[in-house]
């Protein structure tokens, strides 16, 4: 028996006729193939001149015959393939086309494909600060998230497993914060008509719970820490006064860090980049005092430049633990200056919308989340609001009291 008579008799055992599209099989360079099934019409087997090979279906489908294809062969066997091509001619007898399912299905990007459109698309829309802030976090967390996965294919599993894992690398607030990024290209993507609406898989997902900043300082613990400031200030002004001007004016570190000679007009900043945009921040005589009194360099347009090496101020960290050490505030954060200042303010009874013009908030809910008093003034507001209360009613509570005894 020679080896063409074999090879006929296998095709006839598996059941295929073999049609030969380019009309030469011998032929080097020749485009492919098809074996086509006799035990079901219209699947059939397509073999490329590379070798490889696909299972495929061919249906009639709204008056014209496509080509649908399965899979690779080398991943699926005969009997899967036949029984996804059943259904796709189920499908195309009783009208639908799953040749343009999967033409609509490939139009929606894969997650590192959608990310880099979304970033392209969006980043121009935000501040400077931003833009380093969000792609940071994307480098770290974003950029390799979802590998291989198309967009529609995330689930919420998928966001909850990635969110856990953020949040064990980089702590609550990291992972918190690119959940945020995450939700928010989900809803771009239903906007933009990447995804179904109210298909995002972040909707239900709870975020890490939020610490609460109730932590400012007494006017004890603020000497404290003057006294350590002038003790180190000696050998690092530049950081000492920027820790001054935190205390003075409650500003974010960001703000005084990057702040620039253009930004200081007398006696009042004109931040361009601030968390809110652009903002002014009112500066009390001493914060003033301070700032006048640091040298300008020409050139160099930054308000902390370190003439001796030549770049500007922009990490105090070391010298905020060396100073809160000797001032015994292990547990003080330098976000925890601007929450003081609030507080201290509140305690003096500025309003809250007042604190919040000084502190640059956009709402008064987010004053109110900063402005805290300790317990010992609320006891002596809630007794003074008390005492002057029950002398207008002249002292009613006590005749109510005895009625109710009495009865």
């Amino acid at each position: 028996m020679n080896a063409l008579t074999l090879k006929g008799i296998v095709e006839e055992e598996l059941g295929y006729l073999h049609i030969d599209l380019t009309g030469n099989c011998s032929r080097k360079g020749k485009l492919r193939t098809t074996r086509w099934s006799r035990k079901l019409p219209g699947f059939g087997v397509r073999i490329y001149g590379s070798g490889r090979k696909v299972y495929v279906v061919q249906a009639l489908m709204q008056g014209r015959t496509r080509t649908v294809t399965i899979g690779n062969a080398k991943i699926l066997n005969q009997r899967q393939a036949m029984d996804v091509a059943r259904r796709v001619l189920v499908r195309a007898q009783i009208g639908q086309n799953p040749a343009e399912e999967r033409i609509a299905k490939r139009k929606i990007p894969l997650f590192a494909d959608y990310l880099k459109f979304y970033w392209k698309t969006m980043m121009p829309k935000w501040k400077p600060s931003t833009q380093m802030t969000q792609t940071n976090y994307r480098q770290a967390y974003l950029d390799k998230a979802f590998a291989g996965k198309f967009l529609d294919e995330i689930e919420e599993a998928d966001v909850v497993t990635w969110f856990n894992d953020v949040t064990n690398r980089g702590g609550p607030g990291a992972g918190n914060r690119c959940f945020e990024i995450l939700r928010a290209m989900f809803n771009k993507a239903e906007e933009w008509g990447h995804l179904k609406e109210g298909s995002n898989p972040c909707a239900f997902v709870r975020a890490n719970k939020r610490r609460k900043c109730e932590r400012f300082l007494s006017d004890q613990e603020f000497a404290r820490l003057g006294m350590a400031l002038d003790k180190h200030g000696k050998d690092y002004p530049l950081q000492a006064t920027i820790i001054y001007l935190l205390i003075l004016t409650g500003c974010r570190k960001s703000e005084i860090v990057n702040l620039l000679w253009s930004e200081v007009k007398g006696r009042r900043l004109s931040l361009t980049d601030s968390k809110t945009g652009p903002r002014t921040v009112w500066l009390g005589e001493e914060a003033r005092i301070l700032l006048a009194a640091l040298p300008r360099h020409r050139n160099h347009p930054e308000v902390f430049w370190n003439p001796k090496t030549r770049k500007p101020v922009k990490s105090i960290g070391k010298f905020w633990e060396k100073v809160k050490q000797d001032a015994s505030l292990s547990n003080v954060r330098l976000h925890d200056l601007r929450h003081s200042f609030a507080s201290h303010a509140a305690a003096r009874s500025e309003t809250l919308p007042m604190i919040g013009q000084l502190l640059g908030h956009s709402h008064v809910t987010t004053t109110a989340r900063y402005a805290h008093l300790d317990d010992g003034q609320v006891i002596e507001a809630s007794q003074r609001i008390g005492d002057l209360l029950e002398e207008a009613i002249g002292k009613r509570t006590n005749r109510i009291l005895y009625v109710k005894s009495e009865q």
